[in-house]
């Protein structure tokens, strides 16, 4: 069974605004109790937990989707955003300070202060304490780390104290001190696992406080927030995320032995933070990611685009060669596609859906497609108008809708249950943090100190559990052995291992490697084309099985976009995003601008 910690919304503006509920009264001396007020909140154990849940719900990560925000995949032609093609301006900035939950973790713990003995035991108000303390570091690290320092507000503010609500922003390196105060206090106050899972499974535990601390302290030593290489800053972080890898395996956390399987066996080992989903009352809509003939509404979101479909390694470990000078060589050809198909890691599959093979849901559109057949998706080389055309529609009479614009689309993570009427009924969870992200935190942190061995071990984990070949030397296909190389490592195995998990730009903003990004210019595709003069499949054929495979060549398209304006051109003079200039304004200029936007604040300090 599924718990949804999560507060009705409009419950919340009952006890925050101290509302009263229509009741009877007897007499000028009665009290409501049946009200929903301040006072009576926190003499009730369950309304305090309430008022708990609802900072839950309001701050726990959901599926993102947006994978068009870096080099992972794309929705539509000409969707690269502007901060992607290097159009950014003070007024475009969307990070706008929000202080809506600083503020209700604020109420919550100055209560939690004042609560008289005996409301809640001190087991469970120490919990409590612990859970808000860290939803106030979660908090307060989204905005440091998209702009640097912020104002630090740790208690309830006098409304009536007009003046004093404009505080100036706090140094960066004192709100990360701020931060890692909260999450070690959480650390001692939260237990490693729950002894109710019924009730409890989902809530912030040790592991999760101590996972947080090592992300917060990695992305601080990285060169984003430390770009002198302070050797103290990896130091600290090593600490913590080799701190968060050993209490994660003690209370029992480990990698899943299936890759697939981790998002479709829940409450699995490796699962470390989590936003359970659940029908009804709080299902995820997958429409955005189904191709569209297999979907309703909103679709074709996060198709893969060629960076990321030749990032997978091949299943000895060895990369993926290609060249896109060499695909008109038939042999050249034949051999890619053979490797690109049949000859990838686990992940591959795991996270790519591929036309020519079966859409893992139960769909059947009879006789337009039937379920068990492939569902095509490639395309044609139309000579007389110089274009290709997917043959989707073709190979699939009267299919209806658009069938996308590379061939490839998501799959991890998609509740494969689901008809395309019921799309919008998933109930995959997301997992925010998983084993995995520990052990790869703690293994970049090792690296930076030298750590050779720990930070290669780490990468032989990944890989063994993703199905690759350990191979003569036991090395699983990996043959970095410097410090820079094992760096490079790092940001190949991530950008493989997290695809489509919020964490692409992310990292490479943190590591400050636009440069990855505008080197590749335009999102490139990889159309999968029926040779010349071929007889196109059939629905019943697989493109896994090599005859059927030899019926098509590999093409390259150089940009999907179809514009030669869109391309990845970020600016590398930007890397802190902008306060929105509303909010200096609103601030009575006590908030200072960053300096890379010609303010005077220096988020570096």
């Amino acid at each position: 069974m599924k718990i949804r910690i999560k507060i009705n919304s409009f419950l919340t503006g009952l006890l925050l605004s101290g509302l009263l509920l229509p009741s009877c009264k007897k007499g000028l001396d009665y009290e409501n109790t049946n009200s929903i007020v301040p006072d009576n909140v926190w003499k009730d154990p369950v309304m305090i937990k309430a008022f708990l849940n609802d900072i839950y719900g309001g701050q726990m990560p959901g599926w993102p989707f947006n994978g068009n925000a870096s080099d992972e995949g794309i929705s539509v032609a000409k969707s690269l955003g502007n901060y992607q093609r290097g159009i950014i301006s003070v007024d475009g900035t969307t990070s706008a300070l929000n202080y809506t939950f600083i503020d209700r973790v604020n109420y919550f713990l100055d209560e939690m202060d004042q609560l008289p003995a005996g409301i809640l035991p001190e087991v469970e108000k120490n919990q409590h304490i612990g859970e808000a303390k860290f939803w106030r570091a979660w908090t307060y690290w989204g905005m440091v780390n998209n702009v640097g320092g912020v104002p630090l507000i740790l208690h309830k503010q006098n409304a009536a104290d007009v003046q004093g609500l404009f505080q100036p922003r706090n140094k960066t390196s004192e709100c990360v001190a701020q931060i890692i105060k909260d999450l070690d206090s959480a650390i001692l106050l939260l237990p490693g696992a729950y002894a109710n899972t019924a009730t409890d499974y989902g809530r912030i535990t040790k592991v999760a406080a101590m996972a947080m601390k090592g992300r917060v302290l990695l992305s601080y030593a990285s060169p984003l927030f430390n770009p002198t290489n302070d050797q103290a800053r990896w130091q600290a972080a090593y600490d913590a995320c080799k701190a968060a890898v050993d209490e994660g395996i003690a209370q029992g956390h480990a990698l899943h032995p299936d890759f697939r399987k981790i998002w479709y066996q829940e409450r699995n080992k490796e699962v470390v933070m989590v936003n359970q989903f659940f029908h009804p009352g709080h299902a995820v809509n997958f429409n955005v990611i189904r191709p569209e003939p297999i979907t309703k509404d909103a679709s074709n979101a996060n198709q893969p685009i060629l960076s990321l479909l030749l990032a997978f390694p091949k299943r000895d470990g060895s990369p993926l060669q290609f060249d896109k000078d060499q695909l008109a060589d038939p042999e050249y050809n034949t051999e890619f596609l053979n490797d690109f198909y049949a000859n990838r890691d686990d992940r591959f599959y795991s996270t790519v859906f591929f036309g020519g093979t079966p859409y893992p849901t139960p769909d059947e559109v009879s006789p337009i497609y039937i379920k068990g057949n492939s569902f095509w998706n490639v395309w044609k080389w139309d000579a007389a108008n110089s274009k290709y055309i997917n043959m989707l529609n073709v190979i699939h009479p009267s299919m209806p809708g658009n069938p996308g614009i590379t061939g490839f689309f998501q799959r991890k993570g998609l509740d494969t249950t689901l008809v395309a009427a019921l799309s919008n009924q998933g109930q995959t969870d997301w997992i925010e943090m998983r084993f995995a992200e520990l052990l790869m935190n703690y293994g970049e942190a090792a690296n930076e100190l030298g750590k050779t061995n720990e930070a290669l071990q780490v990468l032989k984990d990944i890989r063994q559990r993703a199905g690759i070949t350990a191979g003569n030397d036991g090395n699983y296909g990996i043959t970095a052995n410097s410090t820079a190389a094992i760096r490079e490592a790092y940001i190949k195995e991530r950008q493989v291992e997290f695809a489509f998990e919020n964490k692409r730009f992310g990292d490479l903003r943190r590591w400050k490697r636009y440069d990855i990004l505008n080197n590749q210019g335009a999102r490139h595709g990889l159309y999968i084309t029926i040779k010349e003069g071929e007889t196109l499949p059939l629905p019943s054929d697989n493109i896994m099985t090599p005859a059927v495979r030899s019926k098509f060549v590999a093409r390259y398209i150089d940009n999907l976009d179809g514009d030669e304006t869109f391309k990845f051109n970020l600016d590398l003079n930007h890397w802190f995003y902008a306060i929105p200039p509303n909010q200096i304004s609103q601030s009575k200029n006590v908030l200072e601008q960053n300096n890379e936007w010609g303010g005077s604040f220096d988020p570096l300090q």
